[in-house]
């Protein structure tokens, strides 16, 4: 049964970076989160600082709009940073390694539309969305597999 949409504003990119930090200490592998939002929206700011607040050891987070997956070893497992603006098909996802590291890793999906039929059922989808106010996101969350629950309430505090 799908649980009710959160929405939330975050008024800085500091307070999408701090979610992203609270969320990404209570990820495991197998876990995906699918990012919506328009170009511009922060997805990928979402992500970088995600990733960032879990790495051992400081390092560059480049956005995987060209590359389409970048990978990372972190405190909380590896994760797969896919941006899939530019994928035709699933048959390019299969390529990828995707779906085998949505069973193993922790897997960060930008434009995740593209999946079609490869979207997992579990994932917690974070819809970005712009405001008036240039440096402010609203965000919407929704999701179907009950664990999303608590961790959210934990990561919105």
């Amino acid at each position: 049964m799908p649980a009710s949409p959160i929405s939330f504003r975050m008024s800085s990119p500091d307070d999408t970076a701090r979610f992203a930090a609270r969320l990404g200490r209570l990820l495991v592998p197998g876990d995906c989160i699918l990012l919506n939002g328009s170009l511009g929206a922060g997805k990928t700011h979402f992500a970088r600082s995600l990733i960032q607040s879990v790495l051992s050891n400081a390092e560059e987070v480049p956005s995987p709009t060209f590359t389409l997956v970048q990978t990372y070893d972190t405190d909380v497992g590896p994760i797969w940073h896919a941006d899939l603006y530019r994928i035709n098909g699933a048959d390019e996802i299969e390529e990828l390694g995707l779906t085998e590291a949505m069973e193993d890793a922790i897997c960060l999906i930008e434009w995740p539309d593209r999946l079609g039929d490869l979207k997992p059922d579990d994932a917690l989808v974070l819809q970005f969305t712009a405001q008036d106010d240039p440096d402010a996101r609203a965000v919407t969350a929704t999701w179907t597999d009950e664990k999303w629950s608590a961790r959210l309430e934990r990561a919105i505090q």
